[in-house]
């Protein structure tokens, strides 16, 4: 989109906050003309006239909407400016302190009513309004056909503010850009920048969402790295080294770009080094030793942070051709500020796996789709109790409503979550991002509501932190990344709240917070299964075929065959200790997983998880030891992706488990929806399921429409509605308290049915196999189905 909204003129720009700077009190009278003024000034359309058609209203003051209560009532309401697709707008007006005190004619002596608003601006009593018109926003908002990406409060003349809720859920609407920057003031109009971003907001908001322009950069770093690491392969480096070696690379890349190291420092000492490449695996070596202690740095010719952490431990570096050293430079000119470490995860396993790199153009798992299981698994009850927490404050005294607040706070840094199945990390990383913007509204309410200085709460060490993010991988290089990919999203948030204060050091802690091993099955070593006579038992790998040499047909290679394992002393693995679990699984079906996994761990799994149905899919193990950690109150909540095969057969019995006696309820369903496996790059369709202790109602949500979305994902739209939510993941009627009909017993049998068309014989081949034989009716019996 052009940026005209840089066209107005400092003028126009002065005699705008001029005109509307002393107004104070008449809403009503005001905030139309104020709208109409404004959309002149960043040059876009105003609302238009509102017709009697209230369809036809997509873009008006004075937008009627009917609001549901939760006792089933409902009520009139009226959104005071709405653009659809775009935002609703909530307008206030305060006024200051001067205005306050002045009678309302304004006239020395004059006794009549004191001029009226919504509240002294920089009170209690302003901040109380702004907070209720934020919440009468989400309530317009909630009784639209959809969800707008914006909520826009304004006190008139005085200040903008800004939330953003890109899922277009309502469930995620913060502080936009950051909890820093959200207010807009007068002043601030003068600023083409902040111009050009209401005019997007008006005009295309969704190009306002971070993650797209992230994505493309990630994009093309990810295809760089590809390269490069391509190459060191094929000098003879290890894969693991290569990756160790890319790793190190990539985070000072991000350290300099963020200004951890010395702006640009880095890229422009690789640019000196390429008349002379052979000196690139000292320095470097140099460079991560003086990181991993902290002190004078001789490669930068500065003092440098204490990065330490574990990724600079050892300091080793692989040596660099000049075409490899020049794929490198091109890697670091990129801003690494701007990498997205939601999908930056997936793409760098790719790039450093050589199986995987014809994948790099594949489509990652999408953002959004990633935050439809985390806000309803974690982000919602958090922000429900942040929401109670933050009315309480508003009725009461100062020290008590601080204390509240704080409070609060403390258990949002303490609260711990999950992902048994983590992969590179993106789960975990969504999750962190939108604690952080949840923890920056109670900052923000604590410096600008309550008074409170929240730069020695935050950066104290007290806040919300990689440590809080737990995983469980069992590729080595995968948790690896995922390690990386949480520490860069938690720096990056760091930055965007508290400017250039720096974090304290080490700028990395080793929390070992990502835990590689076996999520399911726990045993002391494994061992390989020998015949009486000591040779090894092997089977078939399933897979692997060859030409037979006579008739040329598949048949499987011997040279394929695999050993069969024997694991000792097998027991359910355990999962560190947290509040919430969320994650994506490996989708490998009940009929695969012997191919996937091999004969001895799937009879050692199910000998082992000897209470659950037979012949489950694999990842309906993790949502059985979930249950397990929820319906003994471990837990709070948890929500898994699983192949929509979870309402069938086995799988569901599953649920029904822990369903039958109320210890859990689901609050949250996707029956089937688009997915894109991250594995191999494969549409699929799965399931999404959050479940809650107890008999409770949940949302179930299903998919009404589908079309290509603009960042190459299946865009979908749901409808949703407010049900029990059986094992099938359809409404409920509390069915599932029934129970078999004891009358039965001996009785209902499913009858004789046939396993293929062999049994069934057509009239014509009765006819002529017996003629007029009245004795065939007795053995041939009619087929009814």
């Amino acid at each position: 989109m052009t940026d005209t909204a840089s066209t107005a003129t400092p003028a126009e720009i002065d005699a705008f906050i001029q005109r509307w700077t002393p107004s104070g009190g008449a809403e009503l009278s005001n905030y139309g003309d104020f709208i109409a003024e404004l959309c002149g000034l960043i040059r876009t359309e105003p609302p238009r006239p509102t017709l009697p058609d209230e369809a036809k209203n997509s873009y008006v003051k004075e937008k009627a909407v009917s609001i549901r209560h939760p006792d089933g009532s409902s009520s009139s309401g009226r959104i005071d400016c709405y653009k659809q697709g775009c935002f609703v707008l909530e307008a206030k007006q305060g006024v200051d302190a001067v205005q306050a005190d002045l009678p309302l004619l304004g006239l020395t002596g004059d006794t009549g009513p004191r001029r009226k608003g919504h509240g002294v601006r920089g009170s209690k009593g302003w901040d109380d309004a702004m907070i209720r018109a934020r919440g009468q926003a989400e309530k317009y908002a909630k009784a639209l056909p959809e969800w707008p990406p914006f909520l826009i409060i304004v006190d008139v003349g005085h200040e903008i503010q800004l939330f953003a809720g890109f899922s277009r859920t309502g469930k995620d609407y913060t502080h936009f850009p950051d909890a820093s920057s959200f207010r807009i003031k007068m002043q601030d109009l003068h600023r083409a920048e902040v111009r050009a971003r209401l005019k997007s907001v008006w005009e295309d908001p969704m190009s306002l969402d971070p993650s797209r322009h992230a994505a493309k950069v990630t994009r093309d770093i990810a295809d760089r790295l590809a390269k490069l690491a391509k190459s060191l392969e094929a000098d003879g480096h290890s894969a693991q080294n290569v990756a160790t070696f890319l790793m190190r690379c990539l985070f000072t890349m991000f350290a300099e770009d963020v200004e951890l190291l010395p702006r640009d420092g880095f890229r422009q000492e690789l640019e000196g080094l390429l008349a002379h490449p052979q000196h690139v695996a000292p320095t470097l070596r140099a460079l991560w030793k003086s990181m991993d202690e902290g002190g004078f740095c001789s490669v930068l010719r500065t003092d440098v942070l204490r990065f330490n952490g574990g990724l600079f431990a050892k300091a080793e570096a692989l040596p660099l051709t000049e075409a490899q050293l020049r794929l490198l430079i091109q890697a670091a000119q990129a801003d690494w500020r701007d990498v997205e470490p939601a999908i930056f995860g997936t793409l760098l396993e790719r790039a450093l796996d050589a199986r995987e790199r014809h994948k790099l153009g594949a489509h990652y798992t999408p953002r959004a789709y990633v935050e439809r299981l985390v806000l309803p698994t974690v982000i919602e009850p958090l922000r429900e109790e942040w929401d109670a927490v933050k009315t309480g404050a508003l009725g009461q005294d100062r020290e008590v409503a601080v204390a509240e607040v704080r409070a609060f706070h403390e258990r949002l840094c303490a609260t711990r979550v999950l992902d048994p199945a983590c992969g590179t990390g993106n789960f975990l990383y969504v999750t962190l991002e939108l604690m952080k913007r949840l923890e920056g509204e109670v900052l923000d309410f604590l410096s600008n509501t309550l008074g409170e200085r929240q730069d020695a709460l935050a950066l104290a060490g007290h806040t919300v932190d990689p440590h809080q993010f737990l995983g469980i991988e069992i590729n080595p290089r995968a948790a690896a990344i995922a390690e990386m990919v949480i520490w860069i999203g938690y720096l990056q948030w760091h930055f965007r709240t508290f400017g250039k204060v720096r974090p304290a050091e080490p700028i990395l802690k080793d929390f070992k917070n990502i835990e590689n091993r076996d999520a399911i099955l726990a045993y002391d070593r494994v061992e390989v299964v020998k015949d009486e006579k000591g040779k090894p038992v092997t089977r078939w790998d399933g897979v692997t075929m060859k030409k037979h040499p006579v008739t040329g047909e598949d048949v499987p290679d011997e040279k394929a065959r695999v050993e069969v394992l024997n694991y000792v002393k097998p027991r359910p693995a355990k999962w560190p200790k947290a509040d919430y679990i969320v994650g994506n699984p490996p989708f490998i079906g009940n009929k695969r997983m012997r191919l996937a996994l091999g004969d001895g761990y799937v009879e050692t799994l199910r000998k082992i998880y000897n209470d659950t149905p037979g012949s489950i899919d694999f990842v309906m193990y993790w949502w059985f030891k979930a249950a397990q950690h929820l319906s003994n109150r471990r837990i709070f909540r948890f929500g898994f992706i699983t192949t929509n095969s979870i309402t069938q057969g086995f799988n569901r019995k599953v649920i029904e488990i822990f369903q039958s006696d109320h210890r859990l309820s689901i609050l949250f369903a996707v029956p089937d929806h688009p997915w894109v496996e991250s594995s191999d790059g494969a549409a699929v369709r799965v399931a999404m399921t959050v479940a809650g202790f107890g008999r409770r109602a949940g949302r179930l949500c299903q998919v009404t429409h589908e079309a290509p979305g603009s960042e190459g994902e299946i865009s979908v739209t749901v409808s949703v509605s407010e049900k029990f939510i059986s094992s099938n993941l359809s409404p409920a009627n509390d069915n599932w308290t029934c129970v078999a009909l004891q009358a039965n017993t001996g009785i209902a049998f499913t009858g004789m049915y046939p396993l293929g068309s062999g049994f069934i014989v057509d009239r014509e081949k009765i006819h002529a196999a017996t003629g007029s034989d009245r004795n065939a009716g007795r053995v041939l019996r009619p087929f009814l189905t």
